[in-house]
């Protein structure tokens, strides 16, 4: 039914392209926890000026098009400000670094809310105690509330963290060459759409499938027992 006899390995980098893919979602993924996870401290603190500003960040931010925040992250930063968030000149080491920025934006808006309702599961009154005992709403968070509300939620951020992977297709609008951009070259060339998409859908199967399975069943395993 496929005839996959069109595929040079050697014409077409396949496997540089998915681990373009690979790497975007990795540093996405690091840097949408650090920043999740401080948004969903904002969004729980008594200050309040820290808890408006963490609210309209996530409202706004996830309701925005992902592919317009990395255009706009291109755009404003790059073009407009002349910010390359790094040293060296080269334009595809700046667009990897662009495009990760943009997909932490706007993932950390989905880790921030997961994290936020681990937070609710936490017994309040572990709080209090905790505050009675002379401990900082810092020292709260970071000692009893956090390590709680991440084994609540490994779940959910298995998802985010799937949908990251599938996510960063939208780099191919700023010239990331990663598997979107290899697609679609090898479709122009090739004329064989369907072939080519069998392929890329079972490579992205092959990356999110397994870390579906593996963080689904850590959670199972961290499940906090009430």
């Amino acid at each position: 039914m496929f005839d996959f006899s069109f595929l040079d390995l050697d014409e077409y980098d396949l496997f540089g392209a998915f681990w373009m893919t690979v790497q975007l979602t990795v540093a996405s993924a690091i840097g949408s926890l650090i920043w999740g996870t401080l948004l969903a401290a904002m969004r729980v603190s008594p200050v309040p000026v820290m808890r408006a500003f963490g609210a309209v960040y996530v409202n706004i931010v996830r309701n925005i098009p992902l592919t317009i925040v990395i255009v706009a992250c291109a755009q404003v930063l790059a073009f407009r400000l002349e910010i390359t968030l790094g040293a060296g000149d080269d334009i595809d080491t700046r667009n990897f670094r662009l495009a990760v920025l943009g997909l932490v934006a706007y993932t950390s808006t989905f880790v921030c809310e997961a994290l936020r309702s681990g937070i609710n599961t936490v017994p309040v009154g572990q709080a209090e105690a905790a505050r009675a005992l002379g401990l900082s709403f810092s020292q709260v968070l970071r000692l009893i509330v956090l390590p709680q509300a991440y084994r609540a939620v490994v779940a959910p951020l298995a998802n985010v963290l799937i949908a990251l992977t599938k996510n960063t297709t939208v780099a191919i609008a700023i010239g990331v060459v990663e598997a979107a951009f290899l697609m679609n070259v090898m479709i122009e060339n090739e004329a064989r759409p369907l072939e080519i998409g069998v392929i890329f859908a079972a490579g992205f199967v092959l990356l999110t499938l397994p870390t579906g399975l593996l963080l689904g069943r850590l959670a199972r395993r961290l499940a906090v027992k009430r």
